[in-house]
């Protein structure tokens, strides 16, 4: 791919272009493009299991096997009929895109309500438009000056009107390039994400066979009070900037790194706890992650200062610190709090006093089964985030080549 300059008026150059594509791309309208597509479905051709949805993420999807079931009318011979590669236009608001979204049909054909407009491509690659609006800057930017919002949030738009605006395609050789280089792309993302997923339920799998065969020959059960204590260092000074959050998902990570700020006021952190390296915290706050709360083990080596919300403990015993990490993001002490704890007042928090945290049970192996369990949760864990971190790299990449490759 070769590198050009920008723009002269109305013909522009893309920041990014394959070998053998060097002219500029003139501004033309949409309607160039598309032709509306007014078939009806009155021959009911199609029925209610026929009804496509569209998606900002997934695109256009047949209704029932995405939402589990059909929205449609009593009838629906007056639903648009939607070919393979028709545009499909929606006029209602997502949070990213206030003016509705543009989608290709990839799939069967099928039939879209009313609401929706729908258009045949004419000399055009159909995917290309896909991967052309799919950027919410460039489709809000293109849809807003077509678009006018009523009172009740609709769409004051004709179905012409919305192929007035301009776009810059390339030639059907460019775009068919662009696409089948993109296609590649999304097809090792798609995979890429698969392998994420399967590590992910592989983890969850092991988890809880270790955690729920704690029994028998070499196991026992000790009280949490029993090997650990309550922490009560207090960022009295207010030294200490570096808020800690307790996630989940990503465990004790930087409040700046999870909200890309710190939610705690200065001011305000004098009361908070210090932690430290291999301290543990609990979060009392529920999740779909982590239903009584996620319990994790501090591991960066720059002590933080959490919410006095939290509890912060420190081991006592003889137990390998990462096994009893790995105990506390199973679920297998979740029955004690659900037969002992009470719900409270708020049913977003568990109302956790010191008297039931500090009876929660721990099974406990012996030694050199707490390393095994440790040691081949650990693998698990730095493969599946090095899968991540993969991942994430490609879809940094995507969005680099999305940015470049259109104008």
């Amino acid at each position: 791919m070769a590198n050009v300059s920008s723009s002269n008026g109305l013909e522009k150059y893309p920041k990014l272009r394959f070998p053998g594509f060097g002219e500029p791309i003139q501004a033309k309208k949409l309607s160039r493009y598309l032709i509306e597509n007014t078939d009806r479905n009155k021959a009911l051709k199609y029925d209610k299991s026929d009804v496509l949805s569209v998606s900002g993420e997934f695109g256009i999807v047949n209704q029932i096997a995405f939402q589990g079931r059909s929205f449609a009318g009593e009838s629906v011979a007056e639903y648009h009929i939607v070919e393979t590669d028709d545009i499909v236009y929606t006029k209602s608001p997502l949070k990213a895109n206030p003016y509705g979204i543009i989608k290709v049909n990839n799939g069967n054909p099928g039939i879209v309500s009313t609401l929706y407009a729908v258009y045949h491509p004419i000399d055009v690659i159909p995917q290309y438009i896909d991967y052309y609006f799919c950027n919410d800057l460039r489709l809000n930017k293109y849809l807003k000056p077509l678009v006018n919002i009523g009172a009740k949030h609709d769409m004051k738009v004709n179905n012409a009107a919305v192929l007035f605006g301009d776009v810059y395609f390339p030639n059907a050789t460019e775009q068919s390039k662009i696409v089948e280089f993109l296609q590649i792309l999304d097809y090792r993302i798609k995979k890429q994400r698969a392998l994420v997923e399967s590590l992910k339920k592989y983890k969850r799998g092991v988890i809880q066979h270790i955690f729920h065969s704690s029994s028998g020959v070499g196991w026992s059960y000790v009280k949490l009070g029993n090997i650990f204590k309550k922490a009560s260092r207090r960022n009295i000074d207010g030294k200490i900037k570096n808020v800690i959050t307790n996630s989940a998902e990503y465990g004790l990570i930087p409040q700046r790194d999870f909200f890309d700020k710190n939610i705690a006021v200065d001011g305000n952190t004098l009361n908070y706890f210090v932690i430290k390296t291999g301290d543990f915290v609990y979060n009392p706050r529920k999740s779909n992650n982590a239903p009584y709360g996620p319990f994790n083990r501090y591991t960066l080596k720059d002590n933080g200062i959490i919410s006095p919300l939290y509890t912060c403990l420190v081991l006592q015993a003889d137990i390998n610190p990462s096994y009893l990490a790995w105990y506390f993001k199973s679920d297998a002490w979740h029955r004690y709090i659900y037969d002992n704890g009470s719900q409270g007042v708020r049913h977003d928090r568990v109302s956790m006093t010191d008297d039931l945290l500090m009876g929660i049970p721990v099974a406990i192996p012996s030694a050199d089964n707490q390393r095994k369990i440790a040691r081949m949760l650990d693998t698990v864990e730095t493969r599946l985030l090095a899968f991540q971190s993969e991942y994430a790299l490609l879809e940094k990449v995507r969005k680099g080549f999305m940015q470049q490759l259109f104008i």
